[in-house]
């Protein structure tokens, strides 16, 4: 039987990776933080109840300790298995301090590559980075380059390059796949995720504007922002995982046609209040309101998502779509399914679980 490994469970990407992997009937296993187990515990036994799939190994460990910190047991067991390995695990928020970020992401990589090296069964190496390791580079971005920007908007954007940059040079060692992956919606017909974080932020100030005379645009901008829905991702990785010709690729998992800023803000606060946007608010005025705390809590928005709002460049899925073509797996329209993100976060905005702290 084929071995799925994952890190990152029982975070939202890894367990609906874990539970598509399971549908296919392939093994699982996940190395996890022994403060998660017991909600890792009940998500696997979710899935092995949803999809009827054997018992799923759950391996205490830590990626930023060197071996991660796995017994002799599950060390030995993992270098018995035919498998693919998916390293998912790391710090996505866009306000973390940069030693956690580090620590993290970064070193937590280095050790998982020294881990998937010793592992002559290893069949694939499936790495999720970002599409925004570009940082502040402009214009069109390749799914072939990994250049250094000038800047990063934050520690997260940075400390995931340098991740990324480690993997790279792991791929002639090692077969390796690497996913970049857009801003991560829910699930394009449920509207289904487990928080609400990146576009979600724009909905928690709707939410909170919406009795407001008027709710403002903010800025002015002529650029697109690339968030796809979380199936795509599940649906395109879990393919490409066993394809032999994405082996060595890296993909841009974004929108190769997506909307406006402008658009999509539109569209939501319609959705959200009946009206349209009115008026602007200047984007430096937004910024310099954002540095205090309670105008953050307020309107439940990271001060770092303006960043990405006139941001100038689009993502190249060339390789992407080649490899997927003749799949039928592309992202649904960010418009189209706006209806559905948008109910779901009005069904479930009261419930405190699914919000963020906002530093």
């Amino acid at each position: 039987m084929k071995m799925m490994v994952f890190t990152g469970f029982p975070g939202f990407i890894a367990t609906r990776l874990m539970e598509s992997c399971a549908r296919k009937g392939w093994g699982l296993a996940a190395i996890v933080l022994p403060s998660e187990m017991e909600k890792a515990q009940k998500q696997a036994f979710i899935i092995e109840e949803k999809t009827g799939c054997g018992a799923i190994r759950l391996l205490p460990g830590d990626i930023t300790v060197e071996g991660l910190a796995l017994s002799s047991e599950d060390r030995c067991w993992l270098e018995s298995q035919q498998l693919i390995f998916w390293h998912l695990a790391a710090i996505y928020d866009l306000a973390v301090p940069e030693n956690i970020a580090k620590k993290v992401n970064v070193l937590g990589t280095q050790n998982v590559n020294s881990l998937v090296k010793t592992l002559d069964g290893l069949e694939r190496y499936m790495y999720f980075s970002t599409a925004y390791v570009a940082g502040t580079r402009e214009g069109l971005l390749l799914e072939d380059e990994l250049i250094r920007p000038k800047a990063f908007k934050n520690h997260y954007e940075e400390t995931k390059f340098e991740a990324e940059r480690l993997v790279q040079q792991l791929k002639p060692q090692v077969p390796t796949t690497i996913i970049r992956p857009g801003i991560v919606r829910g699930h394009s017909t449920s509207g289904e995720t487990s928080k609400f974080d990146g576009p979600y932020f724009f909905l928690n100030m709707i939410d909170r504007m919406k009795h407001f005379p008027v709710i403002p645009y903010i800025g002015r901008t002529q650029s697109t922002i690339n968030v796809v829905p979380v199936d795509y991702i599940l649906e395109a990785s879990v393919y490409l995982s066993v394809l032999e010709k994405a082996e060595s690729a890296t993909v841009h998992l974004t929108d190769p046609n997506p909307h406006p800023v402008e658009e999509v803000y539109r569209a939501m606060v319609h959705e959200m209040t009946g009206k349209y946007p009115k008026g602007r608010i200047p984007k430096k005025l937004a910024a310099f309101s954002m540095r205090a705390p309670v105008i953050r809590k307020y309107l439940g928005v990271e001060a770092e998502t303006l960043d990405y709002m006139d941001w100038p460049a689009q993502f190249d899925t060339q390789s992407a779509q080649s490899l997927l073509e003749g799949s039928g797996i592309r992202p649904a329209d960010f418009l189209e399914t706006i209806p559905a993100m948008v109910a779901f976060y009005n069904e479930h905005k009261e419930d405190q679980k699914y919000h963020v702290t906002i530093a």
